[in-house]
């Protein structure tokens, strides 16, 4: 069974730091993309960004690319993003979710609805 569990959400102050982390399980996670997605109230789901450890890739959306940094740890099953330089509008319930590698480039994978398996969210909360 496909499992996912996102943690190390919070409550920042605008420009500062967090850092989620997604602890997979169930599936062999080197052939599998990983990605972060966010949804704020009333918002469509966001991909934010997504790793694929067999193709060596990463995709970033515009309004992260510079601030965010996704990481894999393959050996652990840990799948990290780093968020600094946070802005209120950052602040969202995320989401990381997975979906087997079939060789499509990792923006293909940030697309939500590209995305099988889902973990359950984490807040993120950033005051001005």
């Amino acid at each position: 069974e496909v499992q996912l569990q996102a943690s190390g959400g919070g409550l920042a102050q605008a420009g500062g730091s967090l850092r989620l982390s997604c602890a997979a399980s169930g599936f062999p996670f080197d052939d599998y993309a990983v990605g972060w997605f966010r949804q704020a109230p009333g918002q469509e789901r966001e991909g934010v960004s997504c790793i694929s450890s067999s193709e060596g890739t990463s995709y970033y959306s515009d309004s992260v690319k510079g601030r965010f940094t996704i990481s894999s740890d393959n050996s652990k099953k840990m799948v990290y993003l780093q968020m600094n330089s946070l802005k209120p509008e950052d602040t969202a319930v995320y989401y990381c979710a997975t979906d087997p590698t079939f060789g499509y480039s990792t923006s293909y994978y940030c697309n939500y609805y590209n995305m099988t398996y889902w973990g359950k969210g984490t807040q993120v909360t950033v005051s001005s």
